[in-house]
């Protein structure tokens, strides 16, 4: 039988006694249509998911609702920045190259705000120009650049303070981001995030309004989240101590986790923002400050498991292992240049035949890449049909967040087109990148 998991694929997608379907549309069709490796998304569900966060954000905080921001770095192109608006969110862009796309499609600038830890004076220069809401500083040098920029452009910004706030989160090293010894944010322990404060002030060309926070990403606990919004809040109560007056923003960022192999959950919205509403309302009290505009920032949680990636087998081996075992391996036609998080940081991700059902037992197997790395592995290890030949079809969940947007022409392999699928409709909103595509950068 198939080892489809409903829990880790999209809401739209199904097995149909003997095949994959996703928005009503058969994957083998797919494939046979646009190619493989194909980035698979599910609109509905991308759509459903992303109006979800802002009807919990509103649910658990009331007028306190802030916005929610789609982080584009988890995935971004002019078709998805025309859902996030059509949703009715904003949206957190963290290079020059993400705004571009939310000013090619005339994404309202005042649901924007520009991250990033060494934004060049292009960059701040692009996004003041354009009017974003919000520039979420990230140290003293960026400081002085959006205040001058600013005052030349006869603007006064609006800009948060990005805090490290020193908190442990239950994630990878690697995607980890509150803990002191990262590149991100001003220090609380440290004091600079006072410092901050203070210089800010000092700037007429800058307004600032609130603290930012963003303690990683894949985390399914919520301790750190609340732990997160407690020092921030004690920090927005000695600014109340110090200068007599309130903040009115506070952003907690993203980093919800999703399911990506069985057992695991995705967070649910509701549940989660409930929870932290919880904290945030008694820490206020207990501080005795208002409750500010709480803004979160969810991209993996919203675009991560509306995707699913084909990809189509070319070759298999069986390999020695010792002690008479054997693993077989599986290549696919693309690797860690469509996915690289499993390289990267360990990602674990489930795999099923899509277009057949597997016939007879499962053995051990490693799925790999076609490019010239052994690191380059997608499932290090899984219990896959043992039939599983060339010419099959692999489907690979919970691709959306990362995969595309990390995507490179390693091996020079052009990058997967991206389809969209809704109600048995299937549109290219990414195309396929071409050989004439990589040597048209040749000089």
């Amino acid at each position: 039988m198939s080892a489809f998991d409903p829990a880790v694929f999209s809401r739209n997608s199904r097995f149909e006694i003997d095949h994959l379907t996703i928005g009503g549309i058969a994957a083998s069709d797919l494939a046979e249509q646009f190619g493989t490796p194909l980035f698979v998304v599910d609109e509905a569900d991308f759509k459903e998911r992303a109006a979800s966060w802002k009807s919990a954000l509103e649910s658990a905080f009331g007028e306190n609702a802030g916005s929610v921001y789609y982080a584009a770095k988890s995935f971004i192109s002019k078709e998805i920045a025309r859902w996030v608006d059509v949703v009715g969110i904003g949206l957190d862009v963290c290079s020059g190259g993400e705004l571009a796309v939310a000013e090619a499609v005339n994404f309202p600038a005042e649901k924007i705000e520009l991250h990033g830890n060494n934004k060049s004076e292009s960059e701040i220069r692009q996004a003041i120009s354009y009017g974003v809401k919000t520039i979420v500083v990230d140290s003293f040098a960026e400081i002085e650049r959006v205040e001058r920029i600013a005052k030349e452009s006869g603007k006064v910004q609006r800009v948060l303070i990005r805090v490290t706030p020193g908190v442990e989160a239950h994630t990878h090293e690697f995607i980890s981001t509150a803990h002191e010894d990262v590149k991100f944010g001003f220090s609380l322990a440290s004091g600079a995030a006072w410092d901050a404060i203070a210089a800010i002030r000092n700037e007429p060309a800058l307004q600032l309004v609130g603290l930012h926070s963003h303690i990683g990403s894949q985390i399914f606990q919520s301790e750190g989240f609340a732990a997160a919004a407690g020092k921030l809040i004690g920090l927005l109560a000695r600014y109340r101590d110090t200068y007599g007056q309130e903040l009115p923003e506070l952003d907690l960022g993203g980093g919800y986790g999703i399911a990506y192999i069985p057992g695991e959950n995705t967070l649910d919205p509701f549940e989660v923002l409930k929870e932290l509403a919880v904290v945030v309302t008694s820490e206020c009290e207990r501080a005795k400050i208002a409750v500010p505009q709480i803004s979160i920032e969810p991209g993996r949680a919203i675009v991560g498991p509306t995707t699913t990636t084909l990809y189509t087998v070319g070759t298999t081996k069986e390999v020695a292992l010792d002690e008479g075992l054997s693993r077989r391996y599986v290549a696919v036609d693309g690797g860690m240049s469509d996915n690289i998080r499993p390289a990267l940081y360990g990602a674990e991700y489930l795999a099923i035949i899509a277009n057949r059902l597997p016939l007879g037992p499962t053995c051990n197997t490693r799925i790999v890449g076609k490019h010239c790395e052994s690191g380059d592995i997608l499932i290090r290890e899984i219990n896959l049909s043992a039939d599983v030949a060339p010419g099959d079809l692999l489907a690979i969940p919970a691709t959306g967040a990362y995969g595309r947007s990390m995507a490179s022409n390693y091996n020079h392999l052009p990058r997967p087109a991206v389809i969209a699928v809704s109600s048995g409709v299937a549109r290219i909103i990414v195309r396929r990148e071409l050989i004439a595509d990589l040597l048209a950068l040749e000089i």
